[in-house]
């Protein structure tokens, strides 16, 4: 596992997961890259294996290792939601750092869940502070592939997002799964994208920090 400390850049949006262009509540989402040479990892619909790329398939776009998280993100369709309020948080450029990040990154389904008027309020001028808040709760420095935060969940511990609050990774039915501040449980759906500036997990529903 990595040390939690490299560069835990300010406004780092936790949502960058990004990894597509297009999506159901038409906002873009960023996905990452996964880094996992040991780790568990799943697949479904949005992800398969193709041994002529460097990594997964997500969204329907390649992942390329030698590309950032960014960079891979915006060519994925299932969370196109998320790359646009990266894009309007301003946190491109800081997804595009050396890092790493770890980022579990909504697909659009999640942002879908919510009130359309919650996710319509985020994009306004005058909730930047707010929507930035969130996207870097989903973010945390360092790299945690699966196999990082099933260890993490047997022992108990906790990570540290960019935000500042903690998420905890537990243990439900042999799967990892992510417990916000709120005590919400979370599933994730692709796990260990990986990029050159970090590993990215694509995950089912929003996380809330405490407001």
């Amino acid at each position: 596992m990595e040390s939690h400390g490299n560069k835990a850049v300010i406004a780092i949006v936790t949502l960058v997961l990004g990894l597509a262009v297009g999506g159901g509540v038409g906002y873009a989402a960023a996905d990452m890259n996964k880094n996992n040479s040991n780790s568990d990892s799943h697949d479904d619909s949005s992800m398969s294996m193709d041994a002529e790329s460097d990594g997964v398939t997500v969204g329907g776009a390649k992942m390329v290792k030698t590309k950032d998280i960014v960079d891979n993100a915006v060519n994925a369709k299932n969370v196109t939601t998320t790359v646009s309020l990266v894009k309007l948080a301003g946190l491109v450029d800081t997804l595009k750092s050396d890092g790493p990040f770890t980022v579990f990154a909504p697909d659009n389904d999640a942002f879908a869940k919510l009130p359309e008027a919650t996710v319509a309020d985020l994009q306004k001028p005058e909730n930047v502070e707010t929507l930035k808040k969130i996207l870097t709760y989903h973010v945390v420095p360092g790299t945690y592939t699966s196999a990082d935060l099933k260890v993490m969940a047997q022992k108990g511990e906790a990570l540290t997002t960019v935000e500042g609050e903690t998420l905890m990774p537990v243990l439900q039915d042999n799967a990892v799964k992510l417990m916000d501040v709120s005590g919400n449980t979370i599933d994730i759906e692709t796990s260990d994208v990986i990029s050159s500036n970090g590993v990215t997990h694509v995950i089912k529903s929003v996380l809330m920090p405490k407001s």
